[in-house]
């Protein structure tokens, strides 16, 4: 089951590519200045993640709206995530887990999903400027989307 809502968030620090290289980004480097909504998806290049990410595209002014940052993570190698984020013309940073450490800690990690061994499960977190989880959801149903009503009530 999922980290529980109350709990210190388990930082950490994951790359991300960006047309400079690669980027460490550290969750706690937010705590004290703004939100961060945490969405572990399964595997960039499949439909629903693409359908979630984009819904989060285009309404990213609203989470930057509530003082939020948004970032996708999953286990697939950073560049293939820079391609699956320059096909979708995603405005946010996807931040790779490929050694499953993050997925692990925040309890969210397939055991199996469809013959592939350790795959984020599609969940969504919300931690507060404090470093405190807010909100957590996840899903042992890689089809349903996040609650993003929800997400963005626990940000309000």
């Amino acid at each position: 089951m999922a980290i529980a809502t109350g709990t210190k968030a388990p930082d950490f620090t994951l790359k991300s590519k960006n047309d400079e290289g690669l980027a460490d980004v550290t969750l706690s480097e937010n705590f004290g200045s703004s939100a961060t909504v945490l969405l572990f998806f399964p595997l960039a290049f499949t439909s629903v993640c693409e359908a979630e990410l984009c819904d989060i595209r285009d309404s990213l002014a609203d989470y930057s709206g509530l003082d939020a940052k948004v970032y996708g993570i999953s286990v697939d190698s950073p560049f293939a995530q820079d391609a699956f984020a320059k096909a979708n013309g995603l405005n946010f940073p996807l931040l790779s887990d490929f050694n499953k450490e993050v997925s692990t800690a925040y309890d969210v990690l397939f055991a199996d999903l469809l013959g592939f061994k350790g795959v984020s499960k599609r969940s969504a977190f919300v931690i507060s400027k404090d470093g405190d989880v807010v909100y957590s959801e996840s899903s042992d149903d890689p089809k349903q989307l996040p609650d993003f009503a929800a997400i963005k009530a626990a940000l309000a």
